[in-house]
């Protein structure tokens, strides 16, 4: 089926728009379930160990139509496993490490894998006794796709039945106008390669856009330039509509965008140009 990794690309343009960080703050589940009703955001990564996350999930069961999946977070809070059972994934107060030092002991092989293992099986279990259906898997920040974090989330989907994990690689050439983001994303980039070298990559949307975006003061115009130079295939795009709020500053540094984001989703001139016939809008389900 188109979409899969390995498989030839199709010549449809197909396009899954993800929001990530359903269940961060109320803003951001308000977010993004406008955008869902308004026909542009088709899927939604699940955050569990935050405390929006029971009405996300009870808005998930109330919108079959949204693909939902498990937004991994390894770098906020407190962990949903206890802290003395995944202790190279926590500081000294038993909370989860910030993404610099995850990021850290992830290149100095000072993670523990069945630590890894552990946390993201409690995250997707967290998750589906609230009764959401997963149908993919992405990481907060992408940290799922560190070397010592990898291999550990993708035994850990499959051993949920989960098939389908992002792989958040995009041309870095994309990202130019974010000189530090650029940099980033190279090393994101390098360091999945790292991760990956040993092992099978799961099934995944043969492209992935989004950081070029985010942050952008002129989003609705980047949009709407990268679905008129949509590739053919499945692309999945990452999104993060939502409306600022106390508790969203409380978990995200990324705010008063994400406002911006939801108003360029849900305009009339995005919504027109989607209907136009030539790009298809999909979820995680059709890959």
């Amino acid at each position: 089926m188109a979409g899969c990794a390995g498989t030839a690309v199709s010549a449809a343009r197909r396009l899954i728009v993800n929001a990530d960080d359903f269940g961060l703050s109320a803003g951001v589940n308000r977010g993004i379930l406008e955008a869902h009703v308004a026909g542009v955001v088709t899927s939604a990564s699940l955050m569990v160990n935050t405390a929006a996350f029971a009405v996300a999930a009870a808005a998930a069961r109330q919108a079959p139509s949204l693909s939902v999946g498990l937004h991994l977070n390894l770098t906020v809070g407190a962990p949903v496993s206890p802290p003395q059972t995944v202790p190279s994934l926590c500081g000294r107060d038993g909370r989860l490490l910030p993404l610099r030092h995850l990021v850290t002991r992830a290149l100095t092989g000072r993670l523990v894998a069945s630590d890894v293992e552990r946390e993201c099986a409690a995250q997707i279990a967290r998750a589906r006794a609230a009764g959401v259906r997963l149908t993919h898997l992405d990481g907060h920040l992408h940290a799922h796709a560190l070397p010592g974090v990898w291999a550990p989330v993708v035994a850990a989907a499959r051993a949920a039945g989960i098939d389908i994990v992002r792989v958040p690689l995009e041309p870095a050439l994309s990202i130019a106008w974010r000189p530090l983001a650029a940099v980033g994303q190279v090393l994101l980039n390098a360091a999945h390669r790292l991760a990956t070298r040993e092992g099978v990559v799961p099934r995944h949307a043969q492209h992935f856009r989004g950081f070029a975006l985010t942050g952008r003061r002129d989003f609705a115009e980047g949009l709407l330039t990268l679905l008129d130079r949509l590739e053919p295939g499945v692309t999945e795009l990452m999104v993060h509509p939502g409306y600022p709020d106390a508790e969203l500053a409380q978990w995200a540094r990324y705010v008063s965008g994400r406002e911006r984001e939801l108003a360029a989703l849900v305009s009339p001139e995005v919504r027109a140009r989607l209907q136009g016939g030539d790009i298809e809008l999909v979820d995680f389900r059709a890959v």
